[in-house]
């Protein structure tokens, strides 16, 4: 590289020419610490004055033992370095530097002219290699060249680290974004399902607390964080085919004809069409589906019987009876949660999975009061799907 190319890259990197001998030359603006190590005298006085007229800070050592010293208490741009000195090799030397800051570019000085020691040095990590005798405007092109390759990898390396921390940066507010428009979904399905409850009066915030008791049931059996949330949006939205349901087989007050009971039924494949369309409610839509199925198979719409069932619709499956039971009725009132427990394990292996039964007998009845006391209460503004990351009760830890 001559030094007309070196220069028109190193403007680029804020470096500036001056005029000395005749020459173009090259000098940062920031001033650069250069260390010369060699035994002889008279070479590293020699290289000093070369480099101090270009404007750099030189320093000397006279063996490799104290250019480390110098090294570990100061900071250098460069290292110029003899191979063979009288305390040792300058290959030691040029493997701690590069053990220690291996971006330090080091340049090899020696006379012997043996190709096989310069690729070597090369090998070992040396940035570049001058043979004595040199001219002085090798020297000083040798520096210009190693500097610019130092400050190149610099910049590199905070290109780098700017880069990241903008990728970073990025990524918190993409999450930021989703968690903020996720929040809207929720909220809109909540309002949803308070339409649903306003068409059938009979199950006036039904939705809310069957979706609470379900996420609480959830977390007690261990349910990933992520997989609840997909549960309580299926719990919550369980009766949403009721919509296309007519109101007056919805709203009937005695009991409903086959026929009826047939048209009913056709809520859970009705829900499921509506959500599965919408790809935040895909999987969702496969609790709405199965909701109704019970664990020995004798449920609707498909028959499935155990582990065919999604984990979400029999979980959900408990929690509904739960509160069918402990709710009022226009033909009857509300039992008791202790009722709605002996009754829970009576169908236990028929109705519902044993398996979630078992967690459920293990919660006190008092979590159940405290979510519907919540919901039913209002005591103060309620997300039903803020349960999935609230902390849990002192019982369920």
């Amino acid at each position: 590289m001559s030094l007309e190319t070196a220069g028109m890259g190193l403007r680029k990197l804020a470096i500036s020419p001056i005029e000395a001998g005749g020459h173009a030359l090259l000098r940062p603006h920031r001033t650069a610490r250069i260390l010369v190590v060699d035994d002889e005298s008279h070479v590293r006085s020699m290289m000093a004055a070369t480099l101090e007229r270009q404007g750099y800070e030189v320093q000397l050592a006279a063996s490799g033992h104290e250019a480390m010293a110098m090294l570990e208490n100061s900071r250098y741009d460069l290292v110029l370095t003899d191979i063979v000195m009288q305390d040792g090799n300058g290959i030691a030397l040029l493997e701690r530097i590069r053990g220690r800051e291996p971006h330090l570019p080091v340049v090899m000085v020696t006379a012997i002219h043996d190709i096989s020691v310069a690729i070597d040095s090369m090998r070992r990590g040396a940035y570049d290699y001058l043979l004595k005798p040199f001219e002085r405007e090798h020297l000083v092109g040798t520096v210009l060249r190693a500097l610019e390759h130092r400050q190149a990898l610099e910049e590199s390396q905070n290109y780098k680290q700017n880069l990241e921390q903008v990728v970073q940066a990025r990524t918190e507010m993409l999450r930021q974004a989703m968690a903020e428009l996720e929040h809207s979904y929720d909220v809109t399905l909540e309002a949803l399902g308070d339409a649903l409850d306003l068409k059938d009066s009979e199950t006036e915030g039904h939705s809310k607390r069957v979706t609470a008791y379900t996420i609480a049931l959830a977390r007690a059996m261990g349910i990933k964080p992520a997989e609840i949330k997909v549960i309580a949006r299926g719990a919550f939205l369980h009766d949403i085919g009721k919509m296309a349901i007519p109101d007056q087989i919805l709203r009937k007050p005695g009991p409903l004809t086959p026929d009826e009971q047939e048209l009913m039924r056709e809520h859970c494949s009705r829900g499921y069409h509506i959500l599965r369309k919408i790809p935040f409610l895909a999987d969702a839509s496969e609790i709405v589906y199965s909701h109704q199925e019970h664990f020995d198979g004798s449920g609707y719409p498909n028959g499935l019987k155990g582990a065919e069932i999604p984990i979400g619709a029999r979980i959900f499956a408990v929690a509904d009876t739960l509160d069918a039971i402990t709710s009022d009725r226009p033909y009857r009132r509300a039992r008791s949660f202790d009722a709605a427990r002996e009754e829970i394990l009576r169908c236990s292996g028929t109705q519902f999975d044993p398996a979630v039964v078992e967690v459920f007998l293990k919660i006190p009845n008092e979590l159940w009061h405290e979510l519907r006391s919540e919901i039913t209460g209002q005591q103060k503004r309620f997300s039903t799907f803020e349960i999935a990351t609230a902390e849990l009760p002192k019982s369920l830890r």
